[in-house]
């Protein structure tokens, strides 16, 4: 009696490959029908491609796993098409938008954004320096103007653009987009001034931007003839906890505010709680300013007044003058002053 054979699987799609069994950019080429060439835009320069072309070329990268090499690409166009970007934290929200508008952008002009966290610390800043650097990125964003020399001469010496960010200075290492966090508080002072606040307070974090926002305020206020400004310092970066142990400390401390000026919202949310924990009435005893104009400060009780950054148009503006400079254009504005808004609410 013949035995029956087994019924063969039906073949899959065949790709040449290499030596290794690894899948090559002319496979999916051949896949896509289209040109390796046009691979190769999609994967780099999508923007320079028609959407259908897109879309069948990723579809064709699906079924074969291809990992395009973007290494051979880099040396081949002397690009890595990475960006590096540097953000003090992601413990807090007040970064995230600047950082999803800087991606979004790149990533439409066919770059990674590699994401680097450096705490409030210039030195820890400059460590994460020296590993991006070694990957040869395209371009590089900081956040704020506080480096060390180590660190500004490694930038200098990489020749790649630069774009500093969340600060302002006529003298950036390169380019810079961002705002004076010194007239955010001379602003803030008038504001509460002219609301008749005489015995303000600041709640604040101890990193180098929210210090310029101090002083900045006491510099304002100083000339109402209003010297005696009660100080609470917190670490950076902040949190609900540390907004309530700061107003605790105030109050525990002897201080009477009739406003308290917080480095951040999520400083301000905590010293709502702690009021309100106190039996203290926010405004009528206790107004509470905040400063980044988070998703929840509208949303608080009572609704936070505070100080609105555009973030998003901090990122895009960024990326927008890091791709004029790597396509070898001239930015026109290389220091860019997007300025703030002080938005009123019931806490203030």
């Amino acid at each position: 009696m013949a035995r029956s054979r087994p019924t063969a699987a039906l073949p899959t799609p065949a790709v040449s490959g290499r030596a290794t069994g690894s899948v090559t950019l002319a496979d999916v080429a051949k896949i896509a029908g289209v040109s390796p060439i046009t691979v190769s835009r999609v994967v780099n320069q999508p923007d320079l491609v028609s959407a259908e072309t897109v879309a069948r070329v990723q579809e064709a990268i699906q079924r074969t796993g291809y990992v395009p090499n973007l290494l051979a690409g880099g040396l081949a166009s002397r690009r890595s098409r990475l960006i590096a970007a540097i953000v003090p934290t992601i413990a807090n929200s007040i970064f995230a938008d600047t950082i999803q508008a800087l991606t979004d952008r790149f990533s439409q002009a066919g770059y990674q954004v590699l994401l680097g966290l450096s705490g409030y610390a210039a030195t820890r800043e400059e460590e994460l320096l020296g590993a991006i650097l070694s990957r040869r990125p395209d371009g590089v964003v900081l956040t704020g103007i506080a480096h060390t020399p180590d660190a500004r001469r490694r930038l200098l010496a990489a020749r790649i653009p630069v774009v500093e960010t969340w600060d302002l200075t006529p003298t950036p290492i390169d380019m810079l987009v961002g705002f004076s966090h010194e007239k955010v508080g001379h602003t803030l002072a008038e504001y509460v001034h002219a609301r008749g606040y005489r015995r303000p307070a600041i709640l604040s974090a101890s990193d180098q931007r929210a210090e310029s926002r101090r002083l900045g305020f006491l510099a304002g206020i100083g000339r109402h003839g209003i010297t005696d400004v009660p100080s609470s310092i917190v670490p950076a970066p902040s949190s609900l906890g540390l907004g309530r142990e700061g107003l605790a400390r105030l109050l525990d401390g002897g201080a009477r505010p009739d406003v308290v000026l917080c480095s951040s919202d999520t400083l301000a949310q905590g010293a709502l709680s702690e009021a309100r924990a106190r039996g203290i009435a926010v405004p009528d005893q206790l107004a509470v300013m905040g400063f980044g104009d988070l998703n929840f400060a509208a949303h608080t009780y009572p609704a936070l007044s505070t100080v609105r950054i555009d973030g998003p148009a901090i990122g895009r503006r960024a990326a927008e003058s890091l791709l004029a400079r790597i396509d070898g254009k001239q930015v026109d504005e290389p220091v860019v002053d997007l300025g703030f808004e002080v938005i009123r609410r019931d806490s203030a």
